[in-house]
């Protein structure tokens, strides 16, 4: 049987859409490609995390205990709402990059440019925050000692609260020396800057101190972390506690599971690299849309593609945001 082609359109040719399917144009197509190729990889890096998450259900950090600060307030219990302002500023944002996308279509270049000077600022501040909360997730803020089997120890006060390292370390005199290539048989150079205290220290006053816990990673049933008695958390420094961990990298972590510090590095740097590369962007099309670049062409569709690309990243940071510090 003969096969017969469905004619379609005025002129009767087997495709209709022209050079332009969907009346959408090649640039804005190739962008919706991208788009969904990048949602693709975020999607498996997500999906990553949240099994292994699955998997350690028990021990994994919880994020109202992480997230913690907030700028120029040290020493203030903030959980979440840095992280929160973030993510209010990013979305944000994107409104702001409507608005201009909007303004384009009505051929008002003043407000283009204004509406995506908001929007850069947004950008650079979302970016200069999330350098900040690197920093201090880095650097920690109260440490914890580490077992033989790579588990964190947290310390707390009777109640319930946070104790740093500093403040539980005994003043004792301890020989103290980095590791080199010629004195240890494991040695990696990277770890080699010694901690602020020793762990004999904090063992020391740790048990000149009886109103210190420890604190585990394991859960209770009510998503708390399980807190020793006094004899308990003697028992348990004194058998397997063997040094002490201060911030987080790839390799050790102080609040938790290190698989936690990776996948927070990288995801949230993939993410923020998406940021940095937007903000570029949209800094280019700011610059010809001041030049009057687009008000001769008589269209703004370079903004609508940048603000696809705005408005995707913006989507991409509530998925984050919802799976590293929401649930």
């Amino acid at each position: 049987m003969d096969a017969t082609a469905v004619r379609t359109g005025t002129e009767g040719k087997i495709w209709g859409g022209g050079n332009q399917p969907l009346k959408v144009s090649y640039g804005k197509m190739m962008m919706w490609f991208f788009i969904l190729s990048d949602a693709l990889t975020f999607s498996g890096f997500l999906a990553a995390y949240g099994f292994s998450r699955f998997k350690f259900i028990d021990s994994w950090p919880i994020a109202d205990q992480v997230f913690t600060h907030f700028p120029f307030l040290h020493g203030v219990d903030a959980p979440m709402y840095y992280v929160a302002l973030m993510t209010f500023i990013l979305i944000f944002s994107s409104v702001t990059m409507v608005l201009a996308v909007d303004a384009g279509h009505h051929m008002q270049k003043n407000k283009v440019i204004w509406y995506m000077f908001f929007t850069i600022i947004g950008g650079l501040v979302f970016v200069g925050s999330q350098a900040w909360e690197w920093t201090n997730f880095i650097q920690g803020e109260y440490g914890a000692v580490e077992t033989r089997a790579g588990k964190i120890l947290q310390f707390v006060n009777a109640e319930g609260e946070r104790v740093a390292l500093e403040d539980v370390a005994a003043d004792i005199s301890v020989e103290r020396e980095e590791l080199t290539r010629s004195k240890g048989l494991w040695y990696l150079e990277e770890q080699s800057t010694l901690p602020d205290v020793s762990f004999a220290q904090v063992k020391a006053g740790f048990l000149a101190d009886n109103n210190l816990f420890i604190r585990t990673q394991s859960q209770t049933e009510e998503g708390e972390k399980v807190v020793l008695s006094r004899e308990e958390s003697i028992k348990k420094l004194n058998d397997d506690g063997v040094g002490v961990v201060q911030g987080a990298n790839l390799r050790h972590n102080e609040y938790g599971a290190p698989l936690f510090a990776d996948f927070f590095f990288f995801i949230t740097g993939f993410h923020g690299f998406h940021v940095f590369s937007g903000v570029v962007l949209n800094f280019i099309i700011f610059i010809n849309v001041i030049m009057g670049t687009y008000e001769r062409r008589g269209s703004y569709e370079m903004v609508e593609k940048v603000g696809l690309y705005w408005h995707f990243v913006d989507l991409v940071w509530v998925f984050v945001f919802t799976f590293f510090y929401l649930v």
